[in-house]
């Protein structure tokens, strides 16, 4: 009984926690501080890999910041594609039917076969 009582009061002590990333994340979002809500997000990933409210503020955080970097002129284009490449692949791993992360990766992948460099991994 015990172990029960202390398994429910941990699960809802990381449920409360992951929820709480997720508003802060949100904060950050609307600042556009992409990456310091990865950051604030990834405890919460690691400690509840399945909730989907922390997954879902990961892809957000993760497609904005590599967006951050897609559609910054001032950045150089080897500063800027691979960065926004990273961040759109780990949008995949999260979710893998993401098609504005499918279509940038595969943009910014033709861009590197088209200039006959190698893809940074």
């Amino acid at each position: 009984m015990k172990r029960t009582f202390l398994t429910i009061a941990l699960g809802a002590a990381l449920m409360l926690g992951a929820n709480k990333a997720v508003d802060d994340a949100k904060a950050l979002m609307k600042n556009k501080k992409y990456e310091e809500a990865v950051a604030v997000l990834e405890p919460a990933v690691k400690a509840a890999p399945k909730d989907v409210a922390v997954k879902n503020a990961m892809v957000e955080a993760l497609l904005g910041n590599g967006d951050t970097y897609m559609y910054d002129e001032k950045l150089p284009p080897f500063k800027k594609y691979p960065a926004a490449l990273k961040s759109y692949r780990r949008v995949l791993e999260f979710d893998k039917t993401n098609q504005k992360a499918k279509d940038n990766v595969a943009m910014i992948e033709g861009i590197y076969k088209s200039m006959g460099r190698p893809i940074p991994q």
